[in-house]
C-alpha cells in the first residue's frame, strides 16, 4: 500500500511541476482566467474518459451529500488556486511561482493537524519550516 500512494504521489509531483511549464507556455498573451476555463475543460474531458473507461460510472449514486458538499468545495478552492496561479504565471516566471504555489503543502499540513487531528511530530515541524524556507529563497522573497 505504502509504495502504491508513494507512486501517486511522485507522479502528482512530476506532473504538476512539468503543468508550470506548460501552463507558462500556454498562458503567455492569453487572459489567464480563458486558459484556466480551457484548462479545466480538458482536465473534465480527461477524468471522464478516465472514470469511463475503468467504469466507474454506477459509483455516483453512492456520493453521499457530505461527499457532495465537500467535493464541491474542493473544487471550488481547485478553482480559486487555478485561477491564481495562471495569473501568477502570467506575472512571475515559473521558477518562482511553482515554489510559492508548492507552500499548499505548508497549508494543508496545518489544516491537517487543526481540523483532522493528524498526528504533529518534530520531523513534521522541520519538513514544514523547511519547505517554507526553500519557498522563500528559491523566490527570492
Amino acid at each position: 500500500m505504502k509504495a502504491q500512494w508513494l507512486m501517486f504521489a511522485l507522479g502528482s509531483a512530476a506532473f504538476g511541476g512539468v503543468t508550470a511549464i506548460l501552463a507558462k507556455v500556454g498562458v503567455s498573451g492569453v487572459d489567464s482566467n480563458l486558459a484556466t476555463f480551457y484548462r479545466t475543460l480538458v482536465v473534465l474531458a480527461f477524468a471522464g474518459l478516465l472514470v469511463s473507461w475503468r467504469g466507474d460510472w454506477a459509483q455516483l449514486g453512492s456520493l453521499s451529500a457530505r461527499n457532495l458538499a465537500f467535493l464541491t468545495l474542493s473544487g471550488v478552492a481547485t478553482a480559486a488556486s487555478w485561477l491564481c496561479y495562471f495569473r501568477a504565471l502570467q506575472l512571475a516566471p515559473a521558477s518562482m511561482v511553482a515554489p510559492i504555489d508548492k507552500l499548499s503543502v505548508v497549508v494543508a499540513v496545518v489544516l491537517g493537524v487543526a481540523l483532522l487531528a493528524e498526528p504533529m511530530s518534530w520531523r513534521l515541524l522541520m519538513g514544514v519550516g523547511l519547505i517554507v524556507a526553500g519557498s522563500v529563497v528559491i523566490a527570492g522573497i
